[in-house]
């Protein structure tokens, strides 16, 4: 557990601000120290459509399949303080997990840790921890889902890279999936009210039983390809779990519960184009 103790310590450490060098660019340029800055000061609008215009280019260059291109923006954006920013906010402030706490022990950031985890991304020195299991009734059954809590560190960071793999597959998906840039949600609900309309229709829920229990690691990583990414999400898939103290060996599946799970969607703004 000392790699819980070391992070704690650092999102502890009263480090100066920064603050942001709001940029032309859609990358800022390197931050400056400012004593007097504080996290109610961020100006997130301008944030978010920083983020957005990056996350744009990198959905344009993979539905062009320009791979090269669309590395060398997920690169940028992974560097991105923006990017950092909003990933920090989502997993310590808009995300309802955040008072659960992983084997770190931490939860519920204040404003001056949020900025030190901003800092702390940075670096991405620090190895995947393992998940803590916990188990959460079924509704309407009498079993319970387990899931894996990642540490607040590896949420943010897994926050980070969903920003970047997100546009990259959107390309690619199925042409009547709707998400960040594939219109809108009341383009989804036109769609299916003029496939329903004509006559009556089933609608199924399907629950395939140990799914991504059960998912191979190494076809996920070829599929996944020479991405930025890789190295983080195999570390991910690697992990292990603790379950009652007891460590498990992660080999087969994907942690289900952490921001990047295969479970987990994101919501954007409907100014953005994204679901509601």
């Amino acid at each position: 557990m000392n790699k819980a103790q070391t992070l704690k310590r650092r999102l502890g450490n009263p480090k100066p601000f920064l603050s942001v060098a709001w940029d032309t660019e859609d990358i800022p340029s390197q931050v400056s120290i400012n004593p007097n800055f504080k996290w109610k000061d961020i100006n997130w609008k301008k944030v978010e459509k920083s983020v957005f215009r990056l996350q744009k280019l990198i959905y344009i260059a993979s539905s062009r399949g320009e791979l090269r291109k669309m590395r060398r923006y997920q690169k940028l954006l992974l560097k991105s303080y923006y990017a950092r920013l909003l990933a920090v906010r989502r997993v310590t402030q808009d995300n309802q997990g955040k008072k659960t706490a992983g084997i770190d022990g931490i939860k519920n950031l204040p404003p001056m840790q949020r900025l030190n985890l901003v800092d702390l991304l940075s670096s991405r020195h620090i190895k995947a921890s393992p998940t803590r299991r916990v188990y959460i009734p079924k509704p309407g059954k009498n079993e319970k889902r387990p899931l894996g809590i990642p540490t607040m560190y590896d949420r943010a960071l897994q926050a980070l890279v969903k920003l970047g793999m997100e546009p990259e597959w959107e390309a690619r998906i199925e042409p009547n999936s709707y998400g960040l840039f594939r219109w809108s949600t009341h383009d989804a609900i036109e769609a299916i009210f003029s496939s329903i309309n004509k006559k009556p229709k089933y609608v199924l829920d399907a629950d395939i039983s140990k799914c991504f229990d059960r998912i191979n690691h190494d076809a996920l990583l070829g599929k996944i390809g020479q991405s930025p990414y890789r190295r983080l999400i195999k570390q991910w898939l690697k992990s292990g779990v603790f379950d009652n103290n007891q460590f498990l060996k992660s080999v087969e599946g994907t942690p289900q519960g952490g921001v990047i799970s295969p479970q987990k969607r994101k919501h954007l703004p409907a100014r953005y184009g994204g679901k509601t």
